[in-house]
């Protein structure tokens, strides 16, 4: 049996979430797809035509095609297998999407960074295009023609006369002992056959979300399961003295109290350690944790206190840093300046706060371990319970269930770790289940940062010389021992940042870690561009220049700025090749020329409302928002209005595009408004949705524009690019608006929201 049937047949766990279809944070496939398809040659003999691992055609004429990225609400299983469906030629209603696990053999799954559809475009054509030539082949053979006189639409091959066609089902058996073509010699077809990509299509999950069908991570039963909820160790680091276990197994449902062992630096995807109480439901379960007497050491981040570590990033981009970018030279160009201007800018910690928090259910018996789970990352997942379990990890099965969101969270992988150690020690299925309060307090927290800009301008008010410093603890120290950006880090928002000045240099800062760092949704780019973005409309109110001028002038003229313009000797630039995604001041011009033209910029300060300007490239993607802020009727201050322009080179599917700009404002006006996460003693002080506030539907705006740039160029990142301008552009804003200079989120720290 293949590899693909054997994913369908295991323990007829994906027949759950395969849906008949009638009607994204690292990484890319790159050669992994090439490995696939080789591996299918095991294919042969199976029912059905299995070229490569995510494509069968049974004998009946039915599709199957397997998605191996997860889905969190952001439509990948509505876009690549439909773009595969493309290239095949199949009636979208005789088709079904499975659920891959986590497995090597599909290449990267890692649903992050914006890759999902920018890292395999045309790489998983390729796949349906593999079945496609094989099947034209054998119709080909039958009727005794050249594949050139054939076509393969509608479910079916025809021969261009039109006068005869064979659906795939009658062609299986015979294109199935046909040799499987080498990926070098598949040619796809012309993007003016592809009926499908790059026009709306709707969301094929959709039904199951409305419907309540659709399988979650806290969905799965399995008989004998117990449900664990964990105490874990208030302070990164901290472990437990002692427990007494007695009061929390005189609660009724109560099975068993285990204490985890704590885990050493590095903490990468380690669980926390602390106390597990299992029960026969999650009510029993927390009862059951409420009811523990621990006693806590804290450890060495015990003195962790966000006011004071404010400071310390303060004191430390204050002072030089190391250099990162350099052109020209800028200490001269400071120097001989006829005004110089600086700002500093502070973003605290974030949390991802998905809606469904952390679960997942294991099951280790019999030398296998099997786990399910809404994880972004299947293969760290089930590289991580391998370890946990010990075991080999072909002896290891991860089921990936939807996801209730994700952001970057269930990219990391403690939560299974906690899991299969649980179902391990306890010799029973277990699901551990992550309260809000859980998911707030034991995150990978988005960085903290702080930003220094200094701008040099000579007697005419040009922009000579600029200057940035950043300092954050980066995410390199929950794998290692960094205390401060890499150049990797700063590919995001500063080194490929184009400017027309003679003199840039950027600097990185000290910033030692107290806390376990992740990535969340556009990760750095959410300060960079913050910082930029506000520093360049100081720049322009303080010399009198309307702020769209002022960024365009900074950008500079429309061109592709080379390394040597950059001032640097690499760029990593989200795993693509600066040739095929250079950094085109050009492109970023022009989002900001759209946006602003559709949201009526002239008109910026007008009948009660000021507008306000940001733009920003990230994941190879460029996008410029407009945001418009009012005061109601309390003086609070309210967007009202928000314009979106993107430039993401090929769209596979507008309608996902729409809907990931138009969550992007509301996610970035959480960060902007509301969003902060704070230290004291080193415990959190935030835990639920009433402390730790989001953007709800009375502060969403009434209108969300958005304008997808036609473009042919090759594809860019979607999940993350709307973001990071958002936070900018509503401070710019409210500038506008009050005269209030906010350059420190949330903005609700220094006006009333």
């Amino acid at each position: 049996m293949t590899k693909l049937l054997t994913l369908i047949g295991r323990r007829s766990f994906l027949e759950g979430l395969n849906l008949s279809v009638g009607g994204l944070a690292l990484g890319v496939f790159s050669g992994g797809l090439a490995a696939a398809a080789s591996d299918a040659s095991t294919a042969k003999g199976a029912p059905g035509l299995n070229p490569n691992v995510f494509v069968h055609v049974a004998p009946d004429g039915a599709v199957t095609i397997v998605c191996a990225r997860s889905e969190m609400g952001q439509g990948v299983r509505s876009s690549l297998p439909v773009l595969v469906a493309d290239e095949l030629g199949a009636d979208m209603a005789r088709v079904t999407v499975a659920q891959a696990d986590g497995d090597k053999v599909y290449g990267d799954q890692n649903t992050d960074g914006s890759s999902s559809v920018r890292g395999v475009y045309d790489d998983i054509r390729r796949m349906g295009a593999t079945a496609r030539v094989m099947l034209v082949a054998a119709a080909a053979r039958r009727w005794k023609v050249k594949p050139e006189a054939c076509e393969a639409r509608d479910h079916a091959v025809f021969l261009r006369d039109g006068k005869r066609s064979l659906g795939f089902g009658e062609l299986v058996a015979d294109a199935s002992r046909l040799p499987i073509p080498k990926a070098k010699d598949v040619k796809l077809r012309p993007k003016s056959e592809l009926r499908m990509a790059g026009r709306p299509m709707p969301l094929l999950d959709g039904p199951a979300y409305v419907r309540g069908t659709a399988v979650f991570g806290a969905d799965i039963r399995l008989p004998g399961m117990l449900i664990a909820v964990v105490a874990r160790p208030p302070v990164v680091g901290g472990k437990v003295v002692r427990f007494d276990a007695t009061r929390a197994l005189a609660v009724p449902g109560v099975k068993k109290v285990l204490e985890l062992p704590a885990p050493k630096p590095p903490y990468t995807f380690q669980f926390w350690g602390g106390v597990a109480v299992l029960a026969e439901n999650t009510w029993a379960a927390m009862r059951g944790r409420d009811a523990l007497d621990i006693t806590w050491e804290d450890g060495p981040n015990a003195s962790y206190d966000s006011t004071t570590y404010r400071e310390q990033l303060t004191a430390s981009i204050r002072e030089p840093g190391t250099v990162a970018r350099n052109v020209g030279d800028i200490d001269a160009a400071l120097a001989s300046a006829a005004r110089v201007i600086q700002a500093e800018y502070h973003v605290p910690h974030q949390s991802h706060v998905p809606m469904e928090p952390p679960v997942a259910l294991a099951r280790v018996e019999n030398g296998t371990c099997e786990v399910w789970a809404p994880t972004q990352h299947p293969q760290a997942a089930r590289s991580v319970a391998a370890a946990t379990a010990e075991l080999p990890e072909e002896k290891v099965q991860v089921h990936v269930t939807f996801l209730g969101g994700g952001f970057g969270r269930k990219s990391k992988a403690d939560f299974i770790a906690e899991v299969v150690w649980l179902a391990k020690e306890a010799g029973v299925p277990v699901r551990v289940q992550w309260t809000r309060e859980d998911d707030v307090r034991h995150d990978y927290y988005h960085s903290v940062s702080a930003q220094q800009l200094t701008a040099g301008l000579d007697a005419s008010g040009k922009v000579i010389a600029w200057r940035h410093r950043t300092a954050f603890p980066p995410i390199a120290s929950t794998f290692g021992q960094a205390t401060r950006p890499s150049p990797s880090d700063l590919q995001q928002g500063v080194l490929d940042l184009a400017l027309s000045v003679p003199n840039v240099r950027a600097e990185t800062c000290e910033a030692p870690p107290h806390v376990r760092i992740g990535w969340l949704r556009s990760v750095y780019n959410i300060f960079h561009a913050f910082s930029v973005n506000a520093f360049v409309d100081e720049l322009a109110h303080l010399r009198g220049t309307d702020s769209r001028d002022m960024l365009l002038e900074v950008l500079g003229p429309p061109r592709k700025a080379s390394l040597q313009e950059l001032g640097i000797t690499a760029l990593r630039n989200y795993g693509a090749s600066v040739e095929d995604h250079p950094v085109d001041a050009g492109r970023l011009r022009g989002v900001i020329e759209r946006v602003t033209a559709m949201s009526g910029w002239d008109a910026r300060k007008a009948n009660g409302r000021a507008l306000g300007l940001a733009a920003h490239r990230s994941f190879l993607s460029y996008v410029a928002v407009v945001a418009s802020v009012v005061k109601d009727d309390q003086g609070r201050i309210r967007v009202d209005e928000a314009w979106v322009s993107v430039d993401a080179g090929t769209i596979l599917n507008p309608e996902r595009v729409r809907s990931q700009m138009e969550g992007s404002i509301i996610f970035g006006m959480s960060v902007a408004l509301h969003g902060a996460v704070t230290m004291k003693g080193g415990v959190t002080e935030q835990s639920n949705f009433r402390d730790l506030k989001l953007v709800r539907i009375g502060e969403a705006p009434r209108k969300i524009h958005v304008d997808i740039v036609p473009s042919e160029l090759p594809s860019g990142g979607i999940g993350e690019p709307g973001v990071p301008p958002v936070a900018p552009a509503i401070i710019n804003a409210i500038f506008a608006l009050t005269g209030t200079r906010i350059r420190e989120l949330p903005v609700s720290r220094t006006l009333a929201v």
